[in-house]
C-alpha cells in the first residue's frame, strides 16, 4: 500500500500551508515539497522500526512538521544549532528546510534513527547538517561541539532541568537553550534552573487542533 499517494502528498502539502499560514510562517512550494518527502519517509521506514505513532499524515503534517517549524518564530540570530535527541528529525530536519543557511547537528543514542535521518538529509539534499549517534553526554568533552553553538534545542526530550544540564556544554557565550513543551512545562522549572537561567516563556497553539505548547527559551545569566 502506497502511503504517500499523489493525493495524499496534495492534502499534506495544502496541510501545511494553510497551518502555517495561520501562524504567520511563509512556506515555500520547495520546502513543502520536502517536507512531504520527509513525511513520506517518515512513514515507510516507520514500518520497520519505531520513528513515531502518529501514522495518519495530515496529523504528520500538524503534530511533527508544523510544530517543528513554529520555533522559527521566536529564534533571534542563530547561526549553528543541535538538536538533542532528534528521533525521525524533529524539529531539526524542518528547521532546516525553513532556513537553509543555518549549520545543524542532530543527535541520537539509537543507530537505526540516526541511519534514518542520514537517508533524509542526503535525499533532500541539504547541506551542512550531519546526524551524530551518540549519548548526548559523551559529546560534552568533543572539541568539535563543546561550546560551539548559538543554540541548543528538543522537543520532549527530557525533563528541562535534566535537558538544561545536558544542553549547556553545547552553548557559546551567547547560545540559548529552546525547549519545546507542552503546556505544563512551566512545571518542569526548579529553582535550581531559575537561579541560573533568564528564562523566557513563548506560548502557541497548534492551527488545527488548537493543543498548547510552549517554547521555553533559557540564557545563562551573567
Amino acid at each position: 500500500m502506497n502511503i504517500f499517494s499523489k493525493n495524499t502528498i496534495t492534502q499534506f502539502k495544502a496541510h501545511i500551508n494553510k497551518g502555517s499560514k495561520l501562524l504567520n510562517i511563509k512556506v515555500s512550494n520547495l520546502q513543502a515539497d520536502l517536507m512531504a518527502i520527509h513525511a513520506r519517509e517518515l512513514l515507510t521506514w516507520n514500518k520497520k522500526i519505531n520513528l513515531t505513532a502518529i501514522k495518519e499524515p495530515l496529523q504528520v503534517a500538524e503534530k511533527h512538521f508544523i510544530d517543528s517549524i513554529i520555533p522559527t518564530l521566536f529564534f533571534n540570530t542563530e547561526e549553528t544549532f543541535i538538536d538533542l535527541g532528534a528521533g525521525g528529525g524533529f524539529p531539526g530536519i524542518p528547521i532546516k528546510i525553513m532556513n537553509p543557511s543555518l549549520k545543524v547537528v542532530l543527535v541520537d543514542s539509537s543507530r537505526k534513527k540516526v541511519n534514518f535521518l542520514k537517508h533524509v538529509i542526503r535525499m533532500l539534499n541539504l547541506e551542512n547538517i550531519d546526524a551524530v549517534h551518540s549519548r548526548v553526554e559523551h559529546l560534552h568533552d568533543n572539541d568539535d561541539y563543546k561550546k560551539k553553538f548559538d543554540a541548543v534545542i528538543s522537543r520532549a526530550f527530557t525533563q528541562l532541568p535534566d535537558f538544561a544540564s545536558l544542553a549547556n556544554p553545547f552553548l557559546n557565550k551567547k547560545g540559548i537553550i529552546y525547549a519545546m513543551k507542552g503546556k505544563q512545562g512551566k512545571d518542569e522549572i526548579t529553582s535550581e534552573v531559575i537561579e541560573k537561567y533568564d528564562i523566557q516563556f513563548n506560548y502557541y497553539q497548534l492551527p488545527f487542533e488548537k493543543s498548547d505548547r510552549q517554547m521555553i527559551q533559557l540564557s545563562v545569566k551573567l
